[in-house]
C-alpha cells in the first residue's frame, strides 16, 4: 500500500506526463497549421502578368492630343501629337513614340525641292524591308506594309505636304505601327496634318 508521500509523487509524475503529451500535441497542431498556412500562401498568392495597352489595334476614338512645337528658331512648326507620346529631340526631325514603343509619329520639317508625288515614288523605291507591299500612293501619301525581323508585320503611312506653288514639299509626316492599327494611324496622321501651323512666308527649302 502506497503511503501518502508515494501517492503524491505518483500524482506529480502522472501530471507531468499528461502535460508533456498535451504540449507535444499543441506543437504538432501548430506545426500543422503553420504548414497549412504556408501551403495556402503559396497556392493563393496572386501573380500578375503585365498587359500592354498595345495588345489590340490603336483605337482612334481613345486618342487625345496635345500641341508640340519643333523645327528651328527661324522656322518653328507646330502640330498636334497624341498625349503621352514623347520625343527625345524637337529639332527639324522629331520622332514621337508611345510608351509601349509600338506606334510612332515622325516629322521631317526640312522641306524638299521635290514635289510630294516625286517624293512618294522615291520613298517607295528606297524602302529596303522584307515582304514590302505598297498599298497605295495617292495625293502625296504612301501607304505600305512590311515585315520587321523583330517586331513582325508593320505598316507605315508617309505624307508630304506641298508648298503653295505645288513644286516643293514643305514637310513630311509619317506614322508607323501594325496593320491592325491602320484606323488609329490614319487618325493620328490626319490630326497632325489638320493642326499643322507653318511659319509665315515659309519658303523651305531655300
Amino acid at each position: 500500500m502506497l503511503t501518502p508521500r508515494h501517492q503524491a509523487l505518483v500524482a506529480t509524475l502522472a501530471g507531468m506526463t499528461v502535460g508533456v503529451a498535451v504540449f507535444g500535441s499543441v506543437l504538432a497542431i501548430n506545426d500543422a497549421r503553420s504548414s497549412d498556412d504556408d501551403q495556402a500562401t503559396v497556392v493563393t498568392t496572386p501573380t500578375t502578368t503585365p498587359t500592354s495597352n498595345a495588345s489590340g489595334g490603336l483605337q482612334a476614338g481613345a486618342l487625345q492630343f496635345v500641341p508640340q512645337t519643333f523645327g528651328s528658331d527661324r522656322s518653328p512648326v507646330s502640330s498636334d501629337v497624341p498625349t503621352g507620346w514623347t520625343s527625345t529631340q524637337l529639332g527639324t526631325r522629331p520622332r514621337f513614340v508611345d510608351p509601349t514603343g509600338v506606334w510612332q509619329l515622325r516629322f521631317d520639317a526640312r522641306g524638299s525641292k521635290q514635289s510630294p508625288d516625286e517624293l512618294v515614288d522615291a520613298r517607295a523605291e528606297s524602302i529596303d524591308e522584307q515582304n514590302l507591299q505598297v498599298v497605295s500612293r495617292d495625293d502625296g501619301t504612301l501607304v505600305y506594309t512590311y515585315t520587321d525581323k523583330t517586331r513582325g508585320p508593320r505598316m507605315g503611312i508617309s505624307r508630304w505636304l506641298p508648298a503653295e506653288d505645288g513644286d516643293r514639299s514643305v514637310i513630311e509626316i509619317t506614322v508607323g505601327g501594325r496593320p491592325q492599327d491602320e484606323a488609329g494611324l490614319r487618325a493620328v496622321l490626319d490630326r497632325a496634318t489638320n493642326s499643322l501651323i507653318l511659319p509665315e512666308g515659309d519658303n523651305r527649302p531655300n
